[in-house]
């Protein structure tokens, strides 16, 4: 198994951090914008940019614990899987009233299903 070397500036990875970070937040309180991909991808850009950042991430007291879960786990738990098939079918609905076009609708309904599918069958922390 090769492994790739990604070669970044430490700044790069810095702002990226932050950028996923604050679309992670976002994600909390906006429905259809996913929390989980963009916290992954935050502590990851964090771990070449900021130790700093990346150690507040995984002591946070919420954030962390889905960190953590799925690091070691592969983990989602049940109240998170439930809030993002909920906000999966909340986005889909409003985008339902919204478009007109139905292959649009369609495909998204289709990415929505195989996201759903994803979340669902990943373990539960113990």
């Amino acid at each position: 198994m090769k492994c790739w070397v990604i070669f970044m500036p430490r700044h790069v990875a810095l702002v990226l951090a932050y950028l996923f970070l604050i679309l992670a937040v976002i994600g909390v309180v906006l429905p259809g914008v996913p929390t989980v991909p963009f916290l992954l991808l935050a502590a990851w850009f964090s771990a070449r940019g900021s130790k700093r950042l990346h150690r507040w991430l995984y002591a946070h007291p919420h954030l962390g614990k889905l960190l953590v879960d799925w690091e070691t786990k592969k983990a989602i738990s049940r109240k998170s899987k439930v809030i993002a098939v909920l906000m999966l079918l909340v986005s889909w609905m409003v985008m339902y009233q919204r478009i007109d076009n139905v292959w649009v609708l369609a495909g998204i309904a289709f990415l929505f299903t195989a996201v759903a599918a994803y979340l669902v069958s990943r373990r539960e922390p113990n």
